[in-house]
Formats: C-alpha cells, structure tokens, sequence
C-alpha cells in the first residue's frame, strides 16, 4: 500500500530561518567554519567579495540561531573567533544535498531557462 507524500508546509518562521541560514553569505561563512575556527578578518580574507557590514551581520544572524558562537580568545590584544556549533554542524548533510542536487540538475535548469527567455518577446 502506497502512503500518499506529506504535504509541504512552509510556515513564517521556516521561511526565516532558511533565509537566514541558506543566503550567500552565511553559506560561505558556514562552509569557512566547517573547516576551522576563523577570527573575523580569516573569514574576510576567506570571502573576499564580503562587506565588513554584510559579514558582521551574517554573523549575528547565525549566532541568533545557535549554527555559530562567538567565543573571545584570551590573547594579546584580545581576539574573537567564531566557530561553528554542534547545531550548526548538521546543516552540513542537507547542504550537501542541495548543493549536489543542484551541480547535477543545472544542465537541464539551464536548458529550461534558454527555452523560457527564447519564447519571451
């Protein structure tokens, strides 16, 4: 016996949380952050095309919703340094995800995108 697909509900906050998690910027910043712990200019010199506004707030965000954590390293002058959480770290599999999913529905995307904007005019 076939079970019928769940309906899809995206609600507000859905829609909020993955605007906030899945933009540009956070993207990048996540993908710098998986690999190491990064101080702000290691993830401005990682993300070059990046504002200094654009990534202080991408950061805040992502802190807001507990994917990183600002910790302050007792050094000499005293540093920040930004690291991804546990949270944070299971966002990596569906990210994959779409980013695979993407990577190998592109050609066909594109295709369509050419028929679409040949039948415009």
């Amino acid at each position: 016996m076939e079970t019928e697909p769940s309906e899809l509900t995206i609600s507000a906050p859905h829609r909020e949380l993955l605007d906030q998690v899945l933009d540009k910027w956070s993207l990048q910043v996540l993908n710098a952050l998986c690999e190491r712990p990064c101080r702000f200019n290691d993830l401005r010199r990682a993300i070059p095309a990046v504002t200094q506004k654009s990534l202080t707030a991408t950061l805040r965000r992502l802190e807001r919703n507990g994917i990183i954590e600002r910790m302050v390293v007792s050094t000499r002058p005293v540093a920040v340094e930004y690291r991804i959480t546990k949270l944070g770290k299971t966002l990596r599999h569906p990210v994959d995800v779409l980013l695979e999913w993407a990577e190998t529905q592109l050609p066909a995307i594109e295709a369509a995108r050419e028929r679409f904007d040949g039948g415009q005019g």
